[in-house]
């Protein structure tokens, strides 16, 4: 008796500062396994635990993975690792994601571990955008850190938010300023609710004012990232923008999502059969090479897997390249 012929899959991978993402789905785009695990500053680590956290979701007797898309800020790295088809970066991914989901959307907005942005829509195309990575004030590692400080639980600042009675006007356009701040209003007498409400509101004011300072947000709205979990700043969104904020319960995987239908999407020709166990079969390294060809000295990013050099990246020009030797 012939063998079953097994059910396509597509694998995509959003390895951010913070956190690593990963979705496996069918070709229509049904999520069929979801990881999310913590970076913690091993990026190619991260990539391994996810893909082990996928592996024990699906069941491989009935699927294969035929294609992989990566993205994040260390989707070059993780996509030398896992040989994708696609890398892209996160505007792309959390566009094709979030239009897939929502085809009438017109903005999105996203706060993640350490940076955040907005994505512009019409007609199910991205038409404008704009990131903050040069501040961490309002984003999930600075909630994270003022939950701390307030011997709270971050996932709980939702919850205790919509207890307060009289919300604290909390500076969040700095870190350093926010947390100035936050102790004053509590020494002061301002109660845990209140701070943590004033804590969320100004998060989503800081958002508006930087990231979406002259954007046009128009809705529907769609909320996504880690910090999208917090009722409390998706409230404060609501108030400030007077609509409506859309958050999905994958929404702080929207950026694998979006990967891995990029994957469904690459040529035929170019897939491949991906499995698991090559992942923890190799040991994966970088180096970094300054090209001395001219005066650029650019910084030129080598990986390599068992000693053999599979990728590289960095150089500005041709003269710069560092090839894999073709076998």
């Amino acid at each position: 008796m012939a063998a079953q012929k097994k059910i396509e899959a597509f694998l995509g991978v959003d390895t951010g500062s913070i956190s690593t993402k990963g979705v496996v789905i069918d070709a229509e785009g049904a999520i069929l396994a979801r990881s999310y695990l913590w970076t913690e500053g091993d990026p190619v680590n991260a990539a391994r635990r996810v893909a082990d956290e996928l592996a024990g979701q699906l069941d491989l007797d009935r699927y294969e993975i035929v294609a992989v898309g990566t993205t994040g800020s260390a989707r070059r790295l993780v996509g030398a690792m896992l040989g994708a088809q696609v890398v892209k970066n996160e505007i792309t991914a959390h566009a094709v994601g979030t239009t897939f989901l929502h085809p009438d959307v017109r903005t999105i907005l996203e706060i993640g571990g350490q940076d955040s942005k907005i994505i512009l829509v019409e007609n199910g195309v991205a038409v404008d955008y704009a990131m903050n990575t040069l501040c961490a004030a309002g984003t999930g590692s600075f909630l994270s850190s003022q939950a701390h400080r307030l011997g709270v639980r971050v996932e709980d600042f939702g919850d205790i938010a919509a207890t307060s009675k009289h919300r604290a006007n909390i500076a969040a356009r700095c870190t350093v300023f926010a947390e100035s701040d936050l102790v004053h209003k509590l020494q002061v007498g301002y109660s845990k609710e209140d701070v943590i409400a004033g804590l969320c509101w100004a998060v989503a004011s800081n958002y508006l004012n930087n990231v979406g300072k002259g954007k046009k947000i128009a809705s529907p709205v769609v909320f996504q990232g880690g910090v999208s979990k917090n009722s409390g700043v998706v409230r404060a969104f609501e108030e400030q923008l007077g609509c409506e904020v859309r958050v999905d319960p994958d929404g702080h995987l929207m950026g694998a999502f979006g990967a891995a239908l990029l994957a469904v999407d690459s040529p035929v020709a170019e897939r491949r059969p991906f499995t698991f166990d090559d992942v923890d079969d190799f040991e994966f390294k970088t180096r970094e090479v300054v090209c001395g060809h001219c005066a650029n000295h650019c910084e030129i990013v080598c990986v390599y897997r068992d000693d053999e050099l599979i990728d590289s990246w960095g150089n500005r020009c041709d003269r710069g390249a560092i090839k894999p030797h073709k076998k």
